[in-house]
């Protein structure tokens, strides 16, 4: 790809993503755990600890000090009560986003490939983060090391622009190696196969991060629409299937989908992670709403 491809699609990449997540307030991350680090742009906790930001009264308990006691609000009451403030803190979340052949895919009903899509809603959610003063860094990249501010946000989208010189057929989440990390976000369509996508996954899941998963396809993967004599091949054409009725392949072929979104499904269970469907027909919009929710703690 030449460099002025690379400069436009680095230009419609970035206002996509300033466009969806332009209506939604600054992210305000609640992970569950607290970041060694604090850095300017905190948020609230949604629990008690230090902070600026009022959280809630309750009521005055053996050992509070006099110093304590809201005495305004103990005067409407025949109780003494204590204000509490909103821990604040800012986190960091990783994002990882599947930059492999299988993601090329694009049927002819949509304008986008999974790829485009996973590295809009990649790069839309950093720039809420971003807003919000947080700690991000995408995994696997020169941009791993989490940090905050335009900088970041500018290198992140600049690597998601830039062609890799080897990919792989199908892409499996890599080792989260910053320990400091809060929360992160896996953007894939997890199909590959499954001694490669699951260790990872479960790996990650058993190491104490928060994340989220969100699977994106294109629709047709979600309908098979196939019919009569078809050629199947994997987008890096490692795998390849004639067949004179691919009608009768629709069956095995939705069993084995369901299979394997019921595999991140158990795994989201058992981890406490969270699990998103995304379809490249639907709006990123949509997407982004539902993490900015997950990620705010709904």
């Amino acid at each position: 790809m030449s460099e002025a491809s690379q400069r436009d699609r680095a230009g419609w990449l970035r206002r996509d993503a300033e466009r969806i997540s332009g209506s939604l307030p600054p992210l305000l991350v609640e992970a569950q755990r607290l970041a060694l680090t604090l850095v300017p742009g905190v948020h609230g906790r949604r629990r008690a600890g230090p902070g600026e930001s009022f959280w809630q009264y309750r009521p005055a308990n053996p050992g509070d000090t006099l110093g304590m006691i809201d005495w305004r609000r103990s005067a409407r009451s025949d109780r003494l009560y204590v204000r509490e403030l909103e821990w604040e803190a800012a986190e960091t979340v990783m994002l990882w986003c599947d930059r492999s052949l299988a993601m090329d895919y694009r049927s002819g009903t949509v304008e986008r490939t999974k790829g485009d899509r996973a590295k809009l809603l990649t790069l839309a959610l950093g720039v809420l983060l971003s807003r919000g003063g947080e700690r991000f860094g995408l995994v696997g990249t020169p941009a791993e090391r989490p940090l905050s501010g335009e900088r970041q946000l500018m290198q992140v989208s600049a690597i998601l622009n830039t062609d890799l010189d080897t990919r792989p057929d199908f892409g499996a989440p890599p080792v989260v190696l910053e320990r400091k990390a809060g929360r992160i976000v896996f953007f894939s369509d997890f199909m590959g196969p499954e001694a490669d996508v699951m260790p990872t996954l479960q790996e990650a899941s058993g190491r104490g991060i928060s994340g989220i998963l969100v699977q994106i396809l294109d629709p047709a993967e979600e309908a098979f629409p196939f019919r009569g004599r078809t050629r199947f091949e994997s987008m890096g054409r490692e795998i390849q299937y004639d067949t004179d009725q691919a009608v009768s392949l629709r069956d095995a072929y939705l069993k084995r989908l369901a299979d394997r979104r019921d595999q991140l499904q158990e795994l989201a269970r058992k981890s406490g992670w969270q699990l998103l469907f995304h379809r490249t027909d639907q709006s990123p919009r949509k997407a982004l709403i539902a993490l900015h929710s997950i990620l705010r703690g709904g």
